[in-house]
């Protein structure tokens, strides 16, 4: 590729493999191995077992509680075969959340290895850091940090229910692309319950360095739980009208007055 090759300005402004030349019939070497490499890295980011001992130590130092469940798929490979399994808690998480004692819940987060153990070493820990401050400004109580392994989106419902929170917030690794194996998803569920649809969850995705920042993320899931709060809903019926205040938030105060 030449330095006047129109394609070296356009892939700033996209990760997307663009302008990829030719080699012959086939692609140029370089081109073949980078795209050798971003599939194993999805395959390392779907395959490598979590591990919690860094997060739990990071929530600990915000002052958080961590603690750690599993959904009912005994290992990786069954979770990935069985995504039913995944939704549900283990018979020991069961137990375990039943020695919990009691309390008003408003907002439970669970962080859930997902698809990507990746994105969960890589963005979990400075989205919850990010959302704390927010969560304390609105006074909302927050239950322990569920570190979920094997964990499917739905099984913010069994804890959930299991802990009557008013509402839910799973941080997890979503499906990885050839570009992104880091990239983590949040989803909000109000009243959390075994039996809720997909279309009755928000859903912020792409949290990672190169796409939402965290404290952008971290901000809608605020904004959209207040909305919850308020209108004691989530899913299709609430949308994410956020930007506005975003683009607010960032002018000078002289231009954000009335």
């Amino acid at each position: 590729m030449t330095p006047d090759d129109p394609w070296l300005n356009l892939r700033q402004f996209t990760e997307a493999r663009i302008g990829l030349g030719r080699s012959g019939a086939g692609m140029p070497t370089t081109e073949v191995l980078k795209f050798s490499m971003a599939h194993a890295q999805a395959r390392d980011a779907v395959k490598t077992p979590i591990e919690w001992t860094g997060v739990e130590d990071d929530l600990k130092t915000l002052g958080l509680t961590p603690l750690r469940i599993t959904s009912a798929a005994p290992d990786r490979d069954t979770y990935l075969r069985r995504p039913d399994l995944g939704r549900r808690l283990s018979p020991e998480s069961r137990q375990t959340l039943s020695a919990l004692s009691p309390s008003a819940t408003d907002l439970l987060i669970i962080i859930g290895d997902g698809l990507s153990s990746t994105a969960i070493t890589a963005n979990a820990v400075a989205t919850v850091a990010a959302l704390l401050p927010l969560a304390r400004q609105n006074e909302w109580r927050l239950g322990p940090v569920l570190l979920a392994t094997q964990a499917r989106v739905a099984l913010c419902d069994d804890a959930g229910e299991f802990l009557k929170a008013r509402a839910a917030v799973m941080l997890i690794g979503e499906r990885p692309g050839l570009s992104s194996p880091d990239s983590l998803g949040a989803y909000l569920t109000w009243e959390p319950r075994v039996g809720r649809k997909d279309g009755e969850r928000n859903c912020i995705s792409n949290i990672r360095n190169g796409g939402i920042s965290s404290d952008e993320a971290a901000f809608k899931i605020a904004w959209l739980l207040r909305e919850a709060f308020r209108r004691r809903l989530t899913g299709v019926n609430l949308k994410d009208e956020s930007n506005y205040q975003l683009e607010v938030s960032k002018r000078p105060a002289a231009l954000s007055s009335p």
